[in-house]
């Protein structure tokens, strides 16, 4: 049975606003995450702040080092543009090998 070997995937879905308020409560269900693999869906995002792309870029670091799967899917179009002004590459979240 395939079910006994299948790793639970955990989905985090972000707020419409990543904001200062909303950085502690993504840096708790983060940390509470680490370890296990998961998929975050930004389809919901409508902005993004300087706080928030920090504790995303960690997020991507500790993932990485720890071997676990961490996978951004469905970035909105207000997302994009966030990262873009905030100067980074929106396939960076996207891309398996992480090169900004």
């Amino acid at each position: 049975m395939q079910a006994a070997a299948a790793t639970r995937v955990k989905t985090l879905h972000l707020p419409a606003d990543l904001d200062a308020i909303a950085a502690a409560s993504l840096f708790e269900v983060l940390t509470s995450s680490v370890g296990t693999d998961i998929v975050i869906d930004g389809s919901r995002v409508e902005h993004i702040g300087g706080l928030c792309l920090q504790i995303l870029l960690a997020a991507v670091t500790t993932w990485k080092a720890d071997g676990a799967n961490l996978e951004f899917t469905n970035l909105s179009l207000d997302l994009v543009a966030g990262l873009e002004l905030l100067g980074i590459r929106p396939q960076y979240f996207l891309d398996r090998e992480y090169v900004l």
